[in-house]
């Protein structure tokens, strides 16, 4: 898609600018879930996952089934008026939440927007250790506020972004970065740090892939004072792959061998149409 191409906004499968007052509602009431993917020819990896993502969130913020077909139309309609490939969002709210009643029976609101396709710039990152827990970290939901905060005080430091871990001092435990997952490399597997972060959808198409590849993997607890010990550290999510250059003061070094691997290894899941039937 050329860099013309236009930004797509469907509410509920029609031009969201009809109805600014839903938009609205949108930004302002701050109760919500979501899932972020790349579009390339009316098809996107991890479908399912995506899904499955938003069938959770429904469950838990709505008490309110997902319109699977509806909303896979949806999101074909709006991949297609954007020429194919786009950076896709789709969001789940309700125009009639109110949080004095926040049990009432409601039905959701589907935001889907498409924009220019992200693509990794290829440029490693440097990041700053922050003590932070996403509250309900297990749902997508749409109070970013401190991830992208976290992320402004990492960059006024001289940083490129925040990593996330659950207290202070070398015992804390490396949870993830603020709209990343992390991983680790020893030289022989990977190594995925176990606790309460949001488990991306890309996170979990590479762990697969790797496993396709006959790579080594292990999910444990790793302590921010261990980061050292690792020969590389990279950061996934939908966008792509980035290479971590350094945690704090520890720096790594350039793996060749392992970026290899990585791009191996996400390259292994299929790409599904969006239309469904």
């Amino acid at each position: 898609m050329s860099a013309a191409a236009p930004s797509i906004a469907l509410l509920n499968g029609q031009p969201a600018d009809a109805e600014p007052a839903a938009l609205r509602v949108a930004a302002q009431v701050n109760y919500g879930h979501f899932t972020s993917l790349q579009v390339r020819g009316g098809r996107v990896q991890g479908l399912d996952l995506h899904l499955q993502r938003l069938r959770q969130g429904n469950a838990e913020l709505f008490d309110a089934p997902l319109d699977e077909a509806q909303l896979r139309a949806w999101m074909a309609q709006a991949a297609a008026a954007s020429g194919g490939d786009c950076s896709m969002r789709v969001t789940v709210f309700s125009r009639g939440f109110d949080h004095r009643q926040p049990l009432r029976s409601l039905r959701p609101d589907v935001l889907v927007a498409a924009s220019a396709p992200a693509m990794p710039t290829g440029k490693a990152i440097r990041v700053r250790s922050t003590a932070f827990l996403r509250p309900f970290p297990h749902l997508k939901h749409v109070g970013t506020f401190p991830l992208f905060q976290h992320r402004r005080l990492a960059l006024r430091a001289g940083f490129d972004d925040a990593l996330f871990v659950d207290g202070e001092g070398g015992d804390a435990r490396v949870v993830e970065g603020t709209v990343w997952n992390i991983g680790f490399w020893d030289g022989e597997r990977v190594v995925w740090p176990e606790g309460p972060a949001l488990r991306g959808t890309s996170e979990r198409l590479l762990q697969a892939g790797l496993q396709a590849q006959g790579c080594p993997q292990e999910v444990r607890a790793v302590r921010l004072a261990e980061a050292g010990s690792f020969v590389a550290a990279f950061a996934v999510n939908a966008t792509g792959l980035q290479r971590i250059a350094a945690i704090d003061a520890v720096d790594y070094r350039e793996t060749p061998g392992l970026d290899a691997l990585l791009d191996a290894a996400r390259a292994c899941a299929p790409w599904e149409s969006l239309s469904p039937g």
